[in-house]
C-alpha cells in the first residue's frame, strides 16, 4: 500500500517533556529536542519569552525530572551517559545558563526531588548507599561532605517533598514483611522521628504526597478498596477525608493550588487520563472540558488561576495547554508540531475489548490501516507494553502510526498485570509472569485472526522491556501462534535479571520480588517462566534489538538467548536476526535512535511478515 508518512519526517518531530512550573508560578521549564537533541528551556508564562538554558549538558534521553530552586534562579537536574541510568546531578543558573556538576558517587543514581525553602538544601532519592533511600545534598558544600543520608531502609524508600516551612519531609516505604505493602511516612528534616502516618490496610499501596499550604495536611492515595482513591490526611489527628468516590474510579493525587483551595488529581478511566480538581473544603469534584485522551504533568501556574499540562489523543501529538480555571477554557501554550507530516494521515486508535480465558475480556486499543479495497487483508501485530504495572493509553504513538501507515494492523492490549483497571486486574499476574498475561497476548492474536481485514497467516508479536519479555515467551510457549516475534530490550532469564538488578538497580530488584516472589523459594516457577528455558521451541522468526548500556534489562538477556539458539542449531539470518546498539540503554530516546529503530523494524517486517 502507498506510504503517506515519511519515516524521517515523523521521527524528527520535536518532543516536549517534563514540564515544571516555577515556585513563583510565572515560568515553566521543560526539555525539548528542537535542536535535534534534548535541551532545557524556560518559558515566561506572561510574556511568552522562551530561552534555552543548556547547551549540550541536558540528558540524551529523559529518564529523570528536575526541580527549581526555591527562589527560581536555578534548576537542578539529573543526567546519565548513553542510557546507562547512572544519574548524576547538575545545577544550572537560569539567567546566564551556567551549568555545574554536583558531587556524584560512580555507579549511583541520584534523582532531584525538592528544593528546601532555605535555598541551600536539595532533597534527593539516591542509591548511593545501596538501596534507594532519601538523602539531602547541601549546595553550599563540595564533595562527599555535601551528602547526608536521611534514611537507611532495606526496602525502596522515596521522598516526596519538604513541608512548606522546611521542617519535615513526606516519604513512602515499606517496613512490613509483605513486600507488596507500601505505607506513608513523615520525618523531621534532619531524618529524625521517622513515623508512619498512613496505612489503610497491610498489603495495600498507601502513599503520602504533597503538602497542603497550611502544613497540617497532606494528599494521600490508597488502593485498599481495590482502586486508587485520593484523600486528605490531617497529620495531627491521623484522620483521612476521602475525596474519590467509592465507586471504582481510579485516581492519583497531584498538587495543591497556592491558596490551598484545589487539589489536582488524575482520573484514569478506560485508557484515558483526565485532570480533576477537588475543592479541599467541600470535597466537590470539578472536571475539565477536554476531549478523551491523555493529560499529564498537571501543575498550577500564574497564582493558581491556570492549570498547565500536556494533552494528546490517538491522532493528535502532545501539546502544552494552559487551562484558565476562571473561564474554563484551554489555551494552547506550545502547539504540537507536524512539519512535513499531514496529521490527516493518522488513523484513530479504536478502544475495543476481546475475549480471553475464564470468560474475561481484555481492554485494548486497535489501529488499522486505511484500506484501499473493501476485501483487503493486512498483516497484524500484537504490541505488548512494558511494566508490567503500566498500560496503553488513548494517546499518540509515532511508532504505531508509522506501522499502520505501512499496512499493519496493531493491537495494544492492557493484559492482566496492567494498571488502570483496578487492583484485581493489576495483581492478576502476581507470581504468574508468563501465565495469565501470556494467555491474554495469545487471545489477542486469536482475536486479530477473526477480523475480516487481517490475514490470519501473518500475525506477529513485539514489545519493549516487559513487552519484550512476553514477545520472547510467546514465541517459545506458543510456538505455532506467531509468524514473527520482535523483542526489544526484553527479558529472557529471570534469575539472572534479578541478580543484575539487585546489584546495579536495587530498587528494581526489590520491585521484581514484589511481583514474582523469592528467587529461591520460587526457583522452579522462575525457570519455567524464563524464555531461555524454552528456547529450543522457537519456530517463529525472531528479531532481537537491545542497547548495550541497558541496566534495567541488561544486554546479557538478549545475548544469552541468542547463544542458546545457536546451541540448538539455529542460524543467525536464517532463523533469527540480532542487533545491539552501543550508544543506547533501555530503548531509544533521541531522534537519531528512534529513526534507526523504526527503520530496522520496518525493514524486518517487510521481509518477514
Amino acid at each position: 500500500m502507498p506510504e503517506r508518512i515519511p519515516l524521517e519526517a515523523l521521527t524528527a518531530l520535536p518532543t516536549v517533556a517534563a514540564l515544571s512550573v516555577s515556585h513563583g508560578g510565572e515560568e515553566v521549564a521543560f526539555y525539548a529536542d528542537w535542536t535535534g537533541r534534548f535541551e532545557l528551556y524556560v518559558l515566561n508564562l506572561r510574556t511568552r519569552e522562551r530561552r534555552q538554558v543548556t547547551n549540550g549538558e541536558a540528558p540524551k534521553d529523559i529518564r529523570a525530572g528536575f526541580v527549581w530552586s526555591h527562589d527560581d534562579t536555578r534548576i537542578l537536574f539529573s543526567r546519565d551517559h548513553d542510557g546507562d541510568e547512572r544519574q548524576a546531578l547538575f545545577e544550572v543558573t537560569v539567567a546566564p545558563g551556567e551549568v555545574r556538576p554536583l558531587h556524584h558517587a560512580p555507579g549511583s543514581m541520584d534523582y532531584a526531588v525538592d528544593a528546601h525553602p532555605d535555598g541551600r538544601r536539595l532533597l534527593v532519592n539516591s542509591t548511593r548507599g545501596g538501596q534507594m533511600n532519601v538523602h539531602v545534598y547541601d549546595l553550599t558544600r563540595e564533595g562527599e561532605d555535601a551528602w547526608t543520608a536521611l534514611t537507611r531502609q532495606p526496602n525502596t524508600t522515596q521522598a516526596v517533598a519538604w513541608s512548606p516551612d522546611g521542617t519535615q519531609v513526606t516519604l513512602n516505604t515499606n517496613e512490613s514483611a509483605d513486600l507488596r505493602n507500601l505505607d506513608g511516612y513523615v520525618m523531621n528534616a534532619d531524618g529524625s522521628d521517622l513515623r508512619r502516618v498512613l496505612r489503610v490496610r497491610e498489603g495495600s499501596r498507601d502513599g503520602v504526597g504533597r503538602w497542603h499550604p497550611d502544613g497540617r495536611r497532606v494528599a494521600v492515595t490508597s488502593d485498599a478498596d481495590g482502586h486508587g482513591r485520593v484523600g486528605l490526611l490531617t497529620l495531627e489527628s491521623g484522620e483521612v477525608r476521602w475525596l474519590t468516590p467509592a465507586d471504582g474510579l481510579t485516581e492519583e493525587a497531584g498538587e495543591f493550588s497556592p491558596d490551598g483551595r484545589w487539589l489536582s488529581v488524575i482520573r484514569n478511566v478506560e485508557s484515558t487520563l483526565t485532570p480533576v480538581l477537588y475543592d479541599t473544603e467541600t470535597g466537590q469534584a470539578r472536571e475539565l472540558r477536554l476531549p478523551p485522551g491523555l493529560a499529564y504533568g498537571t501543575e498550577f501556574a500564574l497564582g493558581g488561576t491556570r492549570l498547565l499540562f500536556q494533552h494528546t489523543t490517538t491522532t493528535t501529538r502532545p501539546e502544552v495547554l494552559l487551562y484558565d480555571l476562571e473561564t474554563d477554557t484551554p489555551e494552547v501554550l506550545l502547539p504540537a508540531e507536524y512539519g512535513e507530516v499531514d496529521p490527516a494521515d493518522f488513523v484513530p486508535g479504536e478502544y475495543v475489548r476481546y475475549p480471553t480465558e475464564g470468560g474475561l475480556h481484555v481492554p485494548a486499543i486497535l489501529y488499522r490501516p486505511r484500506s484501499a479495497t473493501p476485501d483487503e487483508r493486512f498483516p497484524a501485530l500484537v504490541c505488548v507494553h512494558g511494566g508490567p504495572t503500566a498500560q496503553f493509553y488513548r494517546s499518540f504513538s509515532a511508532q504505531l502510526q508509522f506501522l499502520a501507515d505501512r499496512g499493519y494492523v496493531v493491537l495494544c492490549p492492557n493484559v492482566r498485570g496492567s494498571t488502570g483497571y483496578g487492583v484485581g486486574w493489576r495483581d492478576a499476574n502476581l507470581r504468574d509472569w508468563g501465565g495469565r498475561d501470556l494467555e491474554d497476548v495469545a487471545a489477542g492474536a486469536e482475536y486479530l485472526k477473526t477480523l475480516d481485514f487481517v490475514d490470519p497467516e501473518r500475525v506477529g508479536v513485539f514489545g519493549g522491556s516487559y513487552g519484550g519479555y512476553l514477545s520472547y515467551l510467546a514465541a517459545v510457549k506458543k510456538p505455532e501462534l506467531f509468524k514473527v516475534s520482535v523483542p526489544i530490550v526484553g527479558i529472557t532469564d529471570l534469575h539472572r535479571l534479578h541478580e543484575d538488578n539487585s546489584r546495579d538497580m536495587p530498587q528494581l530488584g526489590y520491585y521484581f520480588r514484589t511481583l514474582m516472589g523469592d528467587p529461591v523459594e520460587q526457583a522452579e516457577l522462575w525457570r519455567d517462566r524464563s524464555p531461555i528455558t524454552h528456547a529450543a521451541n522457537l519456530k517463529a522468526h525472531m528479531f532481537m534489538m537491545h542497547g548495550v548500556n541497558d541496566p534495567r534489562c541488561p544486554v546479557n538477556q538478549a545475548r544469552g538467548f541468542r547463544d542458546a539458539l545457536l546451541r540448538y542449531g539455529r542460524e543467525e539470518g536464517r532463523d533469527f536476526e540480532y542487533v545491539e546498539f552501543g550508544d543506547e540503554g533501555h530503548g531509544a530516546g533521541d531522534i537519531a535512535g528512534r529513526t534507526r529503530s523504526y527503520r530496522l523494524l520496518a525493514d524486518y517486517l517487510a521481509r518477514r511478515l
